[in-house]
């Protein structure tokens, strides 16, 4: 339209050009400028026309499109709230998660920090445990003290099987001789005594060569025969009451091993065992000795019900004397409650015949008396 519009004025403008440009005559230049007045007119008449035209259109547009637009932004506005709406629930949802997550990893990091803390800690005891083991090799490696670490360890485990009343530790024998413990039996004293070979046991496990392992087994060899001579010359002695054998405690598994069950070492045969079955000296581990506590303790306890059953069948026997005495002293009674009752019996027939004869005299009074009176009267 606003071309139209520019057309036209540009066609009013070249009119004009060409009347002024023309040289006509005065009449007809009049005429001229009352048609060009005349065209003006109608031409601004069209112009106003198509301007109020244009801009009745131009405003229905616009309105139209301020409400196609309005209407629009309704609709961006809803769906932005719906949009907005939405992202919040789901950035709510999705920072619920979010904190959930971080509360779980935070429990994830206390976890682990406590369990760092743990682990710190059991590392921390480890340390101070292998301090201790340290110490503690180093406190046995003085012979006594292994000594007395053998005898702490009979003793509890003799007092975790054993009655107190059936065991004694540090034995004194009437020779002068003191034995770790023994165990008193209804048949003979069984003695313990507790050793511990250490040192050149040590020496076989630390050896980095054959040779040098292989010299010192053979010295860990002599050292437990000489604790077997020792055990056989001093504990078994059976002018005192004990057994002709004796029990040498090992407190230490392995070496126990190295005592009984390993018999060859490097193609030499030093066989322990056979020498303590000879020296009647039996080596035991803290494992055997229990098993064999326990099968000690169940014959004890096969002794005392055997007592219990000798106590049961005395008292028995005792009652039964009782009970003879009580029917030799029943049969007794009945005797003389028999005899009280053939008494009874013969008083009562004496009675009765000496009621029946009182009333038969009673009678025989009342008829004579009778009879005399009726005498008198006649």
């Amino acid at each position: 339209m606003e071309i139209l519009i520019v057309i036209l004025l540009i066609i009013l403008i070249v009119l004009i050009a060409l009347v002024l440009f023309k040289k006509p005559s005065t009449s007809t230049t009049e005429q001229s400028h009352l048609m060009i007045q005349q065209q003006i007119d109608s031409l601004r008449l069209d112009v106003a026309q198509t301007l109020k035209s244009n801009t009745d259109v131009v405003f229905e547009s616009l309105r139209t499109t301020t409400e196609n637009i309005n209407n629009q932004l309704s609709v961006l506005r809803e769906s932005l709230k719906q949009t907005t709406e939405q992202f919040n629930q789901q950035l709510s949802a999705q920072t619920s998660t979010i904190g959930s997550r971080l509360d779980n990893a935070a429990r994830v990091i206390q976890e682990l920090q406590r369990s760092q803390g743990q682990l710190m800690q059991a590392g921390e005891e480890i340390k101070q445990l292998g301090m201790s083991m340290t110490k503690l090799e180093e406190l046995l490696k003085a012979p006594k003290l292994r000594g007395g670490l053998g005898e702490l360890l009979l003793e509890d485990i003799l007092r975790q099987v054993l009655p107190q009343s059936v065991y004694e530790t540090q034995y004194r024998f009437r020779n002068g001789n003191t034995v770790d413990a023994i165990i008193r039996t209804a048949n003979g004293i069984i003695p313990i005594d507790s050793k511990f070979p250490l040192e050149n046991f040590r020496k076989m496990v630390d050896a980095q060569s054959d040779q040098e392992k292989k010299t010192a087994y053979k010295q860990f060899v002599s050292d437990v025969k000489k604790h077997i001579d020792a055990i056989a010359q001093k504990y078994i002695v059976p002018d005192e009451g004990t057994f002709d054998f004796a029990l040498m405690y090992i407190p230490a598994e392995n070496i126990y091993y190295e005592t009984v069950i390993k018999n060859e070492v490097f193609g030499d045969t030093n066989d322990l065992y056979a020498y303590s079955a000879q020296r009647r000296v039996f080596a035991v581990s803290p494992n055997t000795f229990y098993a064999q506590l326990q099968v000690i303790a169940l014959g004890f306890r096969g002794m005392e019900v055997e007592k219990s059953a000798k106590e049961i069948i005395q008292s028995l026997s005792r009652l039964q004397v009782d009970l003879e005495k009580f029917v030799d002293d029943f049969e007794t009674v009945g005797k003389h409650l028999n005899n009280a009752k053939n008494k009874f019996d013969d008083a009562a027939r004496r009675l009765d015949q000496f009621d029946a004869k009182l009333k038969q005299a009673s009678g025989n009074v009342l008829t004579d008396g009778a009879g005399k009176q009726q005498k008198l009267i006649e």
